[in-house]
């Protein structure tokens, strides 16, 4: 934990006032702070944003630092899973360097909160977990890293995933993943059972991706929601993409939305232009709480992305049909404070009292920030700077 005062700076856009960090918290907000003997960044009339979040990445599937990967895979979930599975023994992936690749410029964009998803399958068994766990130990002072253990092959399908999901818990994972539970395993009740059990067992959350769309991923959700009433996890389990919240079906889709309110499920989109999407506006009226992440960039699975959440919060807008400035601010909060209380991080705000994370960024105004995601002047974690001018400060591997 650091100490630090950023003198003029406009926080979220507004007033100029100064912010003054002790002991890695924010201690103080307001014009002409004094503070002895403590480092000082002068950020020159720029807008401070708490530091981004992002709530869904895979930390262990990065290609930056490899040639450009020709991407001929077939068009289903499955082709895409298995070719990557393919791609990593061939290339003989290594999951820290991969890791410390992807979080580093992350860093670099203001990110200094993430959860990632690490595959675990009966091909390479835990050394993806390994070798996240090893940069979450060095990157401890920079970013903070959520680990879900994740069967990303499938989990009833593949005989022994399961007893490697609970080693994977044992060995410290954070949270429990789960992928499709009708669509990837063709199980939904062994499935589920399977990874509550686990929950259960250590006392952890979930998260689970879901992209089967419409009907279908509405019975799962509802299957979902059994559990979580049955084993009382109410606030313990998240879905990722929830894609069948976009359904034109609105009785459908808002009985689903009200339901993840009434039992405190978290709902993580990435924003992807090419499916239909929660929709913020619906999910905040609601009370639902609502984060966004960045997916994996630069791997098997597709060509775009960068690590930068900032941007992400403008794909949010443009997915949400957000078009005015406080409306961009809503996006903006789904990608920092928002994202941070959808991972139970509550202290996560430019608020006297919130964990020591600022970034500072270039715009007349938030909105402006958003759409131009000029390189970051500034990103400080816990007080401590990590990052000037778009680049981390940590040398990447």
């Amino acid at each position: 934990m650091h100490d630090l005062l950023i003198k003029n700076t406009r926080p979220l856009g507004g007033h100029a006032a100064d912010i003054l960090i002790r002991d890695g918290r924010i201690a103080a907000i307001g014009p002409a702070l004094v503070a002895e003997n403590v480092p000082v960044e002068d950020a020159a009339g720029r807008i401070a944003i708490p530091g981004l979040v992002d709530t869904h990445t895979h930390l262990d599937k990065s290609l930056l630092g490899y040639p450009w990967y020709v991407n001929t895979v077939g068009p289903r979930l499955i082709d895409k899973i298995d070719n990557e599975r393919k791609v990593k023994q061939d290339y003989g992936l290594n999951a820290h360097t991969q890791s410390m690749r992807h979080a580093l410029q992350s860093v670099g964009y203001g990110t200094t909160l993430i959860r990632t998803h690490v595959d675990i399958d009966t091909d390479q068994g835990l050394i993806a977990l390994e070798g996240v766990m090893e940069t979450r130990r060095q990157l401890a002072d920079i970013v903070e890293i959520e680990i879900v253990a994740f069967p990303q092959s499938g989990l009833i399908r593949r005989p022994g995933t399961a007893e490697l999901l609970d080693q994977a818990m044992a060995m410290g994972a954070d949270l429990v993943g789960g992928l499709d539970p009708c669509g990837m395993d063709r199980d939904p009740k062994a499935h589920l059972d399977t990874i509550f059990a686990l929950a259960e067992k250590y006392g952890k959350g979930i998260d689970i991706h879901l992209h089967e769309g419409g009907e279908l991923g509405a019975f799962s959700m509802e299957l979902m929601f059994e559990r979580i009433r049955a084993l009382s996890m109410q606030g313990k389990v998240a879905v990722s993409h929830a894609f069948c919240l976009g359904h034109s079906d609105w009785n459908m889709t808002q009985a689903l939305i009200d339901t993840c309110a009434e039992l405190d499920v978290p709902i993580l989109t990435t924003a992807p232009p090419s499916h239909v999407v929660p929709s913020l506006k619906r999910l905040r009226a609601a009370g639902v709480r609502f984060g966004a992440g960045i997916d994996g960039f630069r791997d098997t699975w597709g060509p775009y992305g960068n690590g930068d959440m900032l941007e992400r919060a403008m794909l949010l807008g443009m997915k949400n049909n957000l078009r005015r400035d406080d409306e961009l601010l809503m996006a903006l909060d789904v990608c920092t404070t928002g994202g941070a209380i959808a991972m139970d991080r509550q202290q996560h705000a430019l608020t006297v009292g919130g964990r020591g994370d600022v970034v500072i960024v270039e715009g007349e105004t938030v909105a402006e920030a958003i759409v131009t995601h000029q390189p970051r002047t500034l990103v400080v974690t816990a007080g401590h700077v990590v990052a000037r001018d778009g680049i981390s400060l940590r040398e990447r591997p």
